[in-house]
C-alpha cells in the first residue's frame, strides 16, 4: 500500500523519470508512504490504472510531458471514474502553460505549474492532514537549488544496470529562442558542485556508466564545465559515457583540452545549430556566431574523439526549402557524426506562437504539435522534410550504413541528393517506420546501382563492409549507436 503514488509514462524503458525522482526526494518524511511507478507509452491505460489502484493511494501525482499528455489524460479520466476520492495532481512542462485548455488539467484535482519539488510536498502534507486549501492551479516558485533534496539515491540497481542516468548541474537558459520553453526562464541557476560530486561518486561506485546531463547550456560557465569534465576524467573507466548539450559558438581552449582527453565512445556533445540563416535566427531571437560554430565543430571533429550530434530545425518562420538545404549542406560539410533534423514544434507557452499570423504558421493540434505548413513551406514540402529527417536518422545517424550513406549523400549538395533518395524510398515503400534493416539495405543498393548508376561491385563492397561493422559489438561497453561511428573515424 502507498498513500502517495508518483506516476508517468516514459517514452521507452531505458529512460528514467528524472522529475518524479526529484519529487520523491522532496517528500521528506512522507517518502516512506510514497511509491514511484513508471510506465511506457506501450502500457495500456487499464494496466496502469490497475497498478495504481491496487496500492490504494490517496494522492496520485502525474508527470505530464509533450510525449505522454494523451496517455496521462486517459489515465486521469479513468482513475476519477473508478475512484473519485483519489486526489490527482498533475505537473510537468506540458501542463505549466495554457493549462485551462487541457483535458488532463480538467480531470485533475490540482495542477502545479513550474518546478514542483517543494510545492508538491507541501500540497501532499495538506491533503493528508485535511488542511489543504486554495486554488486548483498552483504556481510553484523556483526552488533554491542549494538546499533542494537531490534524487540520485533513488536510482535503483536495475536503473543503473539498464537505463540512462539523468543528471544536471544547472537549470535555466540565458538565451531567448522563440521555439524553446527554456526561453521563459532566462535566469541560469546552479547546483553547488560538491554535493553533486559526492552523488556522482556514489553512482559510479554502484556501477553507473551512462550519464545524460539535461542542462540546456552546459558550457555557459566555463570554470564549472571544466570542473565537471575533470571530475569524470579522473574517474574514467571502460564503458563510461557522458552526454552534454553545449552552446556551439563557445568552446574556449581550456574546455577543448579536457575534451581531447576522453577516449572514443565516451563523450557525446549535442550542439544546437538550429539554423545558419542569420535573418531567421534574428527573427526567432536566437543569437549565434555562425563563424565560431563552424570553427568549433571543425576543431571538435579534427582534434577530439567526441561524438558530435548537431541539431537543425526545419520549418522556422521565414525559412524556406532552399535556405534550409543550404544550412544543412553547410553543417554536413563540418562532418558531425549525426545531424538531427527536428520539425519545428509549437510547445505550449513557447514564444514562437507570435509568428503565426505573419508567416501563416499551421501546427498540428495534437502532441507534439509539429508544424504542418507555413508561407514558404506548404504541407507537401513539410511531409517531404519529415520523411527526409526519418530516413536520414535510419540511414546516416544510425551508423549502420556509414559507407553507403556517403555514396547516397555525397557531392555538392548532400541535402538534395538525400532528398531525392528519400522521395524514391517513400515511393517504393509507402512508409517511414517498420522497414526491416535487410530490406532497407537492399533498397539502398538498388537505388545506388539502378538510379544513381554507380559501379555495382564498389557499392556491394561498401554495403558488405557496413553490414560487418554494424554486427560488431562495441568495445568497453560504449553505446552501440556511437560505437558504430567510431569505426569510420
Amino acid at each position: 500500500m502507498a498513500e502517495i503514488i508518483l506516476a508517468t509514462f516514459n517514452a521507452r524503458y531505458e529512460h528514467c523519470s528524472f522529475g518524479l525522482r526529484y519529487l520523491m526526494a522532496g517528500l521528506g518524511e512522507l517518502a516512506p508512504a510514497a511509491k514511484l511507478l513508471e510506465f511506457t507509452l506501450e502500457t495500456r491505460t487499464a494496466e496502469a490504472v490497475e497498478a495504481i489502484l491496487c496500492l490504494r493511494p490517496r494522492i496520485v501525482g502525474l508527470g505530464v510531458y509533450v510525449w505522454n499528455t494523451q496517455e496521462c489524460a486517459r489515465l486521469a479520466a479513468e482513475l476519477k471514474r473508478l475512484c473519485p476520492e483519489v486526489m490527482i495532481v498533475a505537473g510537468g512542462p506540458e501542463v505549466s502553460h495554457e493549462t485551462a485548455e487541457q483535458d488532463i488539467c480538467r480531470a485533475a484535482d490540482f495542477v502545479i505549474t513550474g518546478e514542483a519539488e517543494a510545492a508538491f510536498a507541501g500540497l501532499c502534507r495538506g491533503l493528508l492532514s485535511g488542511s489543504a486549501q486554495g486554488a486548483k492551479i498552483i504556481a510553484a516558485p523556483a526552488p533554491d537549488l542549494a538546499t533542494m533534496a537531490l534524487p540520485y539515491d533513488l536510482y535503483s540497481a536495475e536503473d543503473i544496470a539498464n537505463r540512462v542516468i539523468y543528471t544536471e548541474a544547472s537549470r535555466g537558459c540565458p538565451f531567448g529562442c522563440d521555439f524553446c520553453l527554456s526561453s521563459l526562464d532566462p535566469a541560469v541557476r546552479y547546483f553547488p558542485l560538491e554535493p553533486l560530486f559526492a552523488q556522482w561518486d556514489n553512482l559510479l561506485a554502484r556501477g553507473a556508466l551512462r550519464f545524460k546531463f539535461v542542462d540546456r547550456t552546459f558550457n555557459l560557465d566555463i570554470p564549472r564545465a571544466c570542473a565537471v569534465l575533470d571530475f569524470f576524467l579522473k574517474r574514467r573507466r571502460p564503458g563510461l559515457f557522458l552526454h552534454f548539450e553545449m552552446v556551439p559558438d563557445r568552446l574556449p581552449e581550456e574546455i577543448l583540452l579536457l575534451i581531447k582527453q576522453f577516449p572514443s565512445g565516451a563523450l557525446q556533445l549535442e550542439v544546437g545549430v538550429q539554423t545558419f540563416n542569420e535573418a531567421v535566427a534574428l527573427r526567432i531571437n536566437r543569437l549565434q556566431d555562425n563563424a565560431a560554430v563552424e570553427k568549433n565543430i571543425l576543431r571538435l571533429r579534427r582534434d577530439t574523439r567526441a561524438h558530435i550530434h548537431a541539431d537543425l530545425v526545419a520549418g522556422l518562420p521565414g525559412e524556406g526549402l532552399e535556405s534550409f538545404a543550404a544550412g544543412f549542406d553547410r553543417l554536413a560539410a563540418l562532418g558531425p557524426q549525426e545531424i538531427q533534423v527536428g520539425i519545428l514544434k509549437r510547445l505550449r507557452g513557447a514564444p514562437v506562437a507570435r509568428h503565426d499570423a505573419e508567416w501563416g504558421m499551421v501546427y498540428s493540434p495534437y502532441p507534439p504539435y509539429e508544424l504542418r505548413a507555413h508561407r514558404l513551406l506548404n504541407f507537401f514540402t513539410m511531409q517531404r522534410l519529415r520523411r527526409f529527417a526519418r530516413y536520414w536518422d535510419l540511414i546516416t545517424n544510425s551508423g549502420v550504413f556509414t559507407r553507403t550513406a556517403v555514396l547516397l549523400a555525397g557531392g555538392l549538395s548532400p541535402f538534395n541528393n538525400f532528398l531525392s533518395f528519400s522521395d524514391w524510398l517513400y515511393a517504393r515503400t509507402g512508409r517511414t517506420h517498420a522497414i526491416a534493416r535487410a530490406r532497407l539495405r537492399a533498397l539502398t543498393l538498388e537505388y545506388l546501382i539502378e538510379v544513381m548508376r554507380l559501379e555495382p561491385a564498389a557499392v556491394r563492397v561498401a554495403a558488405e563492409q557496413d553490414a560487418l561493422d554494424s554486427s560488431r559489438q562495441p568495445k568497453d561497453g560504449a553505446p552501440q549507436r556511437q560505437a558504430r561511428h567510431t569505426t569510420r573515424d
